[in-house]
């Protein structure tokens, strides 16, 4: 069996990267913004022609700083076109839209990008290596395409082993899609880290994949073997280290998106989870029509369903505050850990040692 760490998201060292973010960033920009506060790359700048073109013609003065409060994220320039860039190696699409394809208006940067040697990353659910043209200027020009959505192509069914391992097993869940799952697990892995527990991301996602190096997009894995590729994770990051915090995907609740949650909630059979809400959404993302339940009714969805396989328990809420004013986003968390009766914080603006505490305290791991 092929080691799930063996499934690098690169494979080398990027250098200079740019992120293609077009009428995104920051908010629909993900993979961008997740790149920019976690991920061990050089950004020489974002592309977002939607920003760049509120400047004079094509040229802006608008860097990262101007959108995203945040100094865990890089500050680079945003510009509109490729060409406009300072010169970098690599262009990552650092936006994943509902369904995971790719849009025509991307073509002309992937293009150019190509045509002055630099690799191309994408996490979609379209391939790059699919597209006869992209291929065509890769090899003319000596770059490379990298599809890093790409499952490894021996993965199986799950065996049911995840609750044997020698760690501490930890998952963030969702109330909804975009919750910040990425976030909380980068979050509690840095804060775990912080105070000497030995912590480990499981990246089950294009962007986790990006941060730490390696793993497996579960959302892109046969039906049958996603809870393989998930179980297959855990046991390989559990050999190195104490505690894995496995990044969530989707929602128990989300009509699209509940088969790969399930997936990996029975892969990871997790000791501990860590449900993560955005502050005063009521409905599930793109698809307003279906409210998102009390925080309470959602956690115990994923109570019951994991304890099916393995049991387990919310131990704690991350929930995102950056929607609220400065005023009310205190209460928010406090109404939050109300709701599930357990702590919560916002692990951007506040840290996440309140989560880490939850899981020493609700689990065996020593810290």
């Amino acid at each position: 069996m092929t080691d799930a760490r063996e499934t690098t998201a690169l494979g080398f060292d990027p250098g200079r990267v740019a992120l293609l973010a077009h009428e995104g960033f920051p908010g629909r920009a993900k993979t961008a913004l997740g790149v920019l506060r976690y991920a061990d790359y050089e950004v020489v700048a974002v592309l977002d022609r939607e920003i760049a073109g509120e400047g004079h013609g094509w040229q802006t003065d608008y860097t990262v700083s101007d959108f995203v409060d945040d100094d865990r994220a890089q500050d680079a320039p945003i510009v509109g076109r490729a060409d406009e860039a300072p010169s970098f190696d690599t262009l990552v699409i650092g936006v994943a839209p509902i369904g995971g394809g790719f849009d025509r208006s991307w073509r002309e940067d992937v293009e150019r990008a190509l045509k002055a040697g630099a690799d191309v990353v994408a996490g979609l659910h379209y391939r790059l290596n699919d597209d006869e043209e992209f291929v065509a200027l890769a090899e003319e020009h000596g770059a490379r395409l990298f599809d890093i959505r790409e499952p490894p192509a021996d993965l199986s069914v799950s065996e049911g082993r995840a609750r044997d391992v020698d760690a501490t097993v930890v998952e963030t869940v969702g109330t909804d899609c975009s919750t910040g799952k990425m976030t909380a697990t980068c979050e509690l892995v840095n804060a775990a880290r912080e105070r000497g527990i030995d912590a480990a991301m499981v990246p089950t996602g294009q962007t986790g994949i990006l941060v730490a190096g390696w793993g497996i997009a579960v959302d892109r894995a046969i039906s049958d073997f996603a809870a393989g590729a998930t179980e297959r994770m855990v046991l390989a990051a559990a050999e190195d280290h104490d505690l894995l915090v496995v990044e969530g995907q989707g929602s128990l609740v989300h009509p699209a998106y509940s088969g790969v949650t399930t997936s990996l909630l029975h892969g990871a059979m997790p000791d501990a989870l860590v449900m993560c809400h955005v502050a005063g959404r009521d409905a599930v993302h793109g698809y307003e029509s279906f409210p998102i339940p009390p925080a309470r009714e959602v956690a115990d969805l994923y109570e019951t369903l994991a304890g099916a396989v393995a049991p387990t328990e919310v131990v704690a809420g991350a929930v995102a505050t950056h929607e609220l004013d400065a005023d009310a986003r205190d209460g928010a968390v406090a109404e939050y850990s109300d709701e599930l009766g357990v702590p919560a914080a916002d692990p951007v603006r506040d840290g996440a040692d309140a989560i880490v505490d939850a899981i020493v305290d609700a689990t065996d791991l020593d810290a």
